[in-house]
């Protein structure tokens, strides 16, 4: 699932390369169309892009948010699991099972959404609280300092991973940074949030910022303008199961249980007994 990082960079690009254009044409699959594309104003969601410009484009947790004039029209991308946006020109060949295409004035281009699982959404909304969970976001997880950290850390209860990745929490940090975050922390992610103490607390805002800054460089230079990519390969244990830890040489741990993939080092991060490699 793209995360803070990604969806950041994937901003920064859209922002130079489709704010400006008018929406000439937009192109649904019959497969995936009705299931991906989500009208909230009754307009119809082809025809209510259609002749639409992109006026900005703002990043808000794990969705991007096209503002659209005429104002107030929002087109909102969640792209959850496997959803990815690409741009391109028109005969460029698709990055994945195409479901939305925007043909853009202008300069010969093409913004497509594909998703392989069909699991993420486009809305096109006049009013972003009526797009499912929008309304329900913590603050940005980069725009709270230690102590308001702190504070909202002794509202949220329970494994400490399963914190993180809690959109009420803190918007923008799934699976994947939440492993990176509690590796560089060094807290093992099946932690009681109750358990941690001050200067664990600490740590963990130092390296929740210290991890997604950082990461948002490493992102930027590997994908460039590439949209489509997911450049992951600088992690340090995500999905790095069986290899060793770069810190100390054990080996890493992979644990499939509430649905998601966990990875740790045992060394690194003590913490409760957990069966499984």
């Amino acid at each position: 699932m793209p995360e803070l990082p990604e969806l950041e960079v994937v901003k920064e690009v859209l922002q130079r390369r489709v704010a400006g254009p008018r929406i000439a044409q937009v192109n649904c699959s019959g497969k995936g169309g009705p299931i991906v594309a989500r009208d909230l104003v009754g307009a119809g969601f082809r025809e209510g892009l259609q002749g639409a410009t992109i006026a900005a484009i703002q990043r808000r947790g794990k969705f991007l948010i096209f503002g659209l004039e005429p104002a107030p029209r929002w087109l909102v991308v969640n792209p959850k699991l496997t959803g990815r946006l690409q741009l391109a020109r028109p005969g460029d060949k698709k990055a994945g099972p195409l479901h939305i295409t925007l043909h853009l004035d202008g300069e010969p281009q093409e913004l497509r959404y594909f998703d392989q699982k069909r699991m993420g959404q486009l809305y096109l909304t006049g009013d972003l609280n009526k797009v499912p969970t929008f309304d329900q976001l913590g603050p940005e997880a980069l725009e709270v300092n230690q102590e308001a950290f702190r504070q909202r850390l002794r509202r949220f209860r329970g494994e400490i991973k399963g914190v993180l990745c809690r959109e009420q929490f803190l918007a923008g940090i799934g699976n994947a940074y939440a492993d990176e975050i509690l590796w560089l922390a060094r807290i093992h992610p099946y932690r009681k949030s109750t358990s941690l103490a001050a200067a664990e607390v600490e740590a963990l805002h130092q390296a929740l910022r210290s991890t997604l800054l950082e990461s948002i460089d490493k992102v930027r230079q590997a994908m460039g303008e590439a949209i489509h990519l997911k450049p992951r390969d600088f992690f340090a244990v995500h999905m790095r199961g069986g290899e060793a830890c770069p810190r100390c040489g054990t080996r890493i741990s992979d644990i499939q249980a509430r649905q998601r993939i966990t990875n740790f080092c045992r060394s690194c991060q003590p913490g409760g007994l957990i069966r499984g490699m």
